[in-house]
């Protein structure tokens, strides 16, 4: 019995497989490619002037999500310590443990900007 179980699970397996694959390569590398810039487009988007995005995707992992709760030195205060170009140089440069370079042009320029409204 187990044997006739496990035959027709593995049918049934192969069924689903080569129902799901063929088809066209070149169009599905066409559909990969549109997909690819299509996310290349709005990372361009999102680094061009969003500044909490940035910060979330970038900055959260050591800082935390609301600017407190991180392993790193709290942020939620830090537009009343430092001016925003001063947070900018302590982006791209670092300081302490942060290693600089984590982000850079105008991403560095838009955390820098949103960080500096945090008083």
């Amino acid at each position: 019995m187990k044997k006739l179980l496990y035959g027709i699970v593995c049918i049934a397996f192969l069924g689903f497989l080569t129902s799901c694959g063929g088809g066209n390569d070149e169009t599905e590398q066409d559909n990969t490619t549109t997909e690819e810039q299509a996310g290349d487009e709005q990372q361009q988007t999102a680094n061009a002037g969003d500044g909490d995005a940035l910060f979330q995707q970038n900055c959260s992992s050591c800082h935390g999500g609301d600017l407190k709760s991180g392993g790193a030195p709290d942020l939620d205060k830090i537009g009343s310590k430092y001016s925003k170009d001063e947070i900018e140089g302590i982006i791209l440069n670092g300081k302490g443990g942060m290693p600089g370079g984590i982000l850079s042009g105008e991403d560095a320029d838009a955390v820098a900007s949103w960080l500096a409204e945090k008083k």
